[in-house]
């Protein structure tokens, strides 16, 4: 195996992470940004106000996405152990 391939293995890898993380992390984001919006225009400092809607928000991404970020996880799982024998040579 060559330092080629095991670039190529890392960069699948991190590539995956970031697909899998980047809708749960932009769906925080506009939550947390719109909620932080309101609280300025209402003059609310509750620092604890984003956490509810954000978990919310989360949990029915994750429900709305699971599935695919689940078979896109496991093609990927797939895929590293397909390549265990061509590792060994």
């Amino acid at each position: 195996m060559s330092i080629g391939e095991v670039v190529s293995i890392l960069r699948q890898g991190v590539l995956q992470v970031i697909i899998m993380a980047s809708p749960l992390l932009l769906s925080a984001l506009v939550v947390g940004l719109v909620v932080a919006i309101l609280q300025a225009t209402t003059s609310i400092q509750e620092q604890t106000l984003t956490f509810v809607p954000k978990m919310f928000v989360i949990l029915a991404v994750l429900a709305f996405l699971g599935g695919w970020m689940f078979g896109s996880l496991r093609e990927y799982t797939i895929n590293l152990f397909q390549m265990i024998p061509d590792m060994a040579r």
